[in-house]
């Protein structure tokens, strides 16, 4: 993969092209008019300076939104490097302004290797990170098996979504975790939201820019009913498609069936589905088993973090041929029948369009923020373990949403305070 490689105060970068600098700025103030929250906690921020002296390894989709949030850490006082999380979701003109405008060593280009795209989280953790801020918990995952002379340094780090929670905790349970991560993924404010309103638009908008098919009227399969799943079937439904549901978990299952949709196991949709959605944070949810029952012309896309929702091996050695026909879209030919796999298996939504809209990452990246400090403040109290977002940031989070949106709610009055901390009252 072929980058440029230039010395900014010291430290290198390695991005597509710096020349696209003026379009990446442009897309970052576009996304900042729909961060009021994430603009709050900036302006602060450079008042305090709660990140004086940390040093933040920021292994994130590199996107307009992502850029606010580096630039509110900057503004804290933290240094700060980026890499991608994911090969195929890295905006060049994004990643070029960062560099160019906001003095953040960046590490990413839009499409690259295995190989490159592990010497970039090697490249950002060059500058010795006090915290590491992942998206999938790849940098925590090459710090524990290759960069262990790091984590004497390390106070703590916070992770963004499903997958990197899951496999935190996984490390945890195993007692190789080295440092306490903050799970801001399980934040109210996170997951009802960004995985709900976020995957579900973005997921559908990768789909369409990819394809440009008509989603009314056709079977739509979506793997999991998780709140990114609940997302997906929600707005694929209010385009018309049919939508059928799959799970493993027999009560999200019964909550699938009762908001009404179909629920069948994924070996029985295979025969009738038209698209095919994977969010489950789990591996071969679609594989050689259900590969010769699809339709002609079938769609295969996942909008889990890791491309192994679709056992693509499988589907290369069982097909005669492949070839990509559009843009993001790689044809297979499963006998007589064409399977369409969209963004090499990666993340639809930002593989082949823009990720989540700005205004649901804002409250998410506030608690990214919000958690950098608090971790920064309370890391040596804690031990070499996952925690939940402190219940107060995520309500803060909530209130300064609200406020940005000009909504107001009520407050309890002392007499109904004093009502839900006592037993004495009942029916009258």
């Amino acid at each position: 993969m072929k980058g440029t490689i230039l010395l900014v105060e010291v430290r290198l970068h390695d991005v597509a092209n710096l020349d696209l600098a003026d379009l990446g700025r442009q897309r970052i103030e576009w996304a900042e008019r729909d961060m009021p929250v994430l603009r709050l906690i900036r302006e602060r921020f450079e008042a305090e300076k709660p990140l004086a002296g940390q040093r933040v390894v920021a292994c994130l989709h590199i996107t307009s939104e992502t850029a606010n949030l580096l630039r509110t850490l900057k503004a804290g006082g933290a240094e700060v490097a980026a890499c991608a999380s994911n090969p195929l979701s890295t905006q060049d003109d994004v990643a070029a302004s960062l560099v160019r405008d906001f003095d953040v060593a960046t590490f990413c280009i839009k499409g690259e290797d295995n190989e490159t795209y592990y010497r970039h989280i090697h490249q950002a953790l060059d500058i010795k990170p006090t915290l590491t801020m992942d998206d999938g918990a790849d940098t925590v995952g090459v710090i524990l098996n290759e960069r262990r002379e790091l984590i004497p340094g390390i106070v703590g780090g916070t992770e963004e979504t499903t997958t990197g929670v899951i496999r935190l905790r996984a490390m945890a349970k195993d007692g190789v975790l080295a440092y306490p991560i903050i799970a801001v993924n399980d934040a109210d404010t996170k997951h009802l939201f960004d995985n709900r309103y976020g995957t579900g638009q973005s997921t559908l908008d990768g789909i369409l820019r990819a394809t440009n098919v008509l989603l009314s009227g056709r079977t739509v399969v979506v793997a999991g009913y998780g709140w990114c799943g609940k997302g997906v079937a929600n707005r694929a439904r209010g385009l018309g498609a049919n939508v059928i549901v799959t799970e493993i978990d027999p009560t999200k299952a019964i909550e699938a069936a009762m908001d009404g949709y179909r629920v069948m196991t994924m070996e029985q949709a295979a025969t009738v589905g038209d698209v095919f959605i994977t969010v489950t944070g789990n591996k071969n949810v679609i594989d050689t088993r259900h590969f010769s029952k699809l339709k002609d012309g079938a769609i295969l896309c996942n909008s889990g973090h890791f491309n192994a929702e679709i056992d693509i091996p499988g589907l290369t050695a069982l097909a005669s041929s492949h070839r990509e026909v559009r843009p993001f879209v790689e044809e297979y030919l499963v006998g007589d029948n064409r399977v369409h796999l969209l963004a090499e298996g990666r993340l639809i939504n930002l593989s082949s369009a823009e990720g989540h809209p700005a205004s649901v990452m804002d409250m998410s990246f506030a608690n990214q923020a919000l958690c950098s400090e608090y971790m920064v403040k309370h890391a040596a109290s804690l031990g070499k373990d996952v925690y939940a977002v402190p219940l107060d940031i995520d309500r803060n989070v909530a209130a300064l949403k609200l406020r940005a949106m000009g909504i107001e709610i009520d407050v309890l009055t002392p007499e109904q305070e004093r009502y839900l901390n006592s037993w004495q009252e009942g029916t009258a």
